[in-house]
């Protein structure tokens, strides 16, 4: 979902987007549904220094991961601003960077200006797909992939570690929750693998991106860009506060031990069935601007929802605010995150 003014051609296109079917969203939320995630590139890094190399340039404590673990992170600028998110998956000979393959050009260009005599090459593994499954059934189904004699490595599977199970690398990624797993394979065996995913159906990335807003999961590259500090988007999960130096660091201790942040990501109850577009300012009712919508979505659960990162001012729970866009205003509602 691309941020900015879409005009009216582009707000029908978004509020079509931004509506999952009721019998997608159940399965999220009831069943198993999964999705090749073709915006993901995944990377393979090698090299006597892959590990402490990564580590000076993440956010995350990459050089005590271990072998069969998978890491959350973020790579920064020297202000802590956001490059782009990645998972660490670490192998015995090799880590696997999965990104977002929109903001990987200027990340890897952003690491390969600071490969100075560090032994590090990073290769994109082109022929390599991520399959997202999701929702209360999801294990079960990843299990029914594999031989039935190793399904049991599958429902074992502790959080963000993953395995080779029956020729298939599964992790337990949370990417959208606690019930994520995530395989890692040939392209050219997805439409056999995804087959194999007994009870799984094929859901769309509307429902999806719903259940992430729900969730209040920030998205790098909608909710944060190259203007945000992970901690105004609640991107904790991907911070280790005892870790050595890396990039961005000092910002990160400086903001965190101060309380200097003066904005941060909330959720916002738009009232209404339409959605609004994605950029739209939001006012609070003295007409000052506080925040500009970064997600939208239509919730069969709970309405639509928005996400904004908004200025101190308006971090109170119930406080109204208007969301303005090209199509007129709407009146919306702080709230916490996640969305109860």
């Amino acid at each position: 979902m691309e941020t900015g003014n879409l005009g009216t051609a582009g707000s029908a296109a978004t509020r079509d987007a931004c509506a999952p079917s009721e019998r997608d969203y159940q399965t999220l939320m009831a069943g198993a549904g999964y999705r090749v995630l073709e915006e993901r590139v995944v990377v393979r890094v090698t090299g006597d220094d892959r590990a402490s190399f990564l580590h000076g340039m993440c956010s995350n404590d990459i050089k005590n991961l271990q072998p069969g673990a998978v890491l959350y992170a973020l790579f920064l600028t020297e202000r802590a601003h956001l490059i782009s998110d990645f998972y660490a998956w670490a192998c015995d000979d090799a880590i696997l960077i999965e990104a977002d393959r929109k903001l990987w050009p200027a990340t890897r260009a952003h690491l390969e200006k600071l490969i100075v005599a560090d032994d590090v090459e990073l290769k994109d593994l082109d022929g390599t797909a991520v399959i997202d499954v999701e929702g209360p059934a999801a294990g079960e189904a990843v299990a029914d992939a594999v031989p039935a004699g190793v399904s049991n490595q599958v429902t074992e599977l502790q959080p963000w570690h993953w395995a080779e199970v029956g020729g298939l690398i599964v992790g337990r990624v949370m990417r959208f929750g606690p019930l994520g797993f995530t395989i890692l394979a040939d392209k050219g065996k997805t439409a056999e693998i995804t087959g194999q995913l007994a009870g799984a159906t094929e859901v769309s990335t509307a429902a999806l991106e719903t259940m992430r807003i729900e969730r209040g999961i920030a998205r790098v590259g909608a909710d944060a860009t190259g203007h945000t500090i992970a901690l105004e988007a609640r991107l904790e999960p991907a911070l280790s506060f005892s870790k050595g130096c890396y990039l961005g660091q000092e910002t990160i201790e400086r903001a965190t031990a101060r309380g200097g942040i003066k904005r941060r990501l909330f959720g916002l109850r738009i009232q209404g069935m339409r959605v609004p577009e994605p950029g739209a300012a939001v006012y609070d009712t003295a007409g000052k601007q506080v925040g500009s919508l970064t997600s939208a979505a239509h919730s069969p659960r709970l309405g639509v929802l928005g996400l904004s990162i908004l200025h101190h001012s308006a971090w109170k729970p119930g406080a109204e605010l208007e969301v303005r866009d090209s199509a007129g205003i709407v009146k919306a509602v702080v709230s916490e995150l996640p969305f109860k």
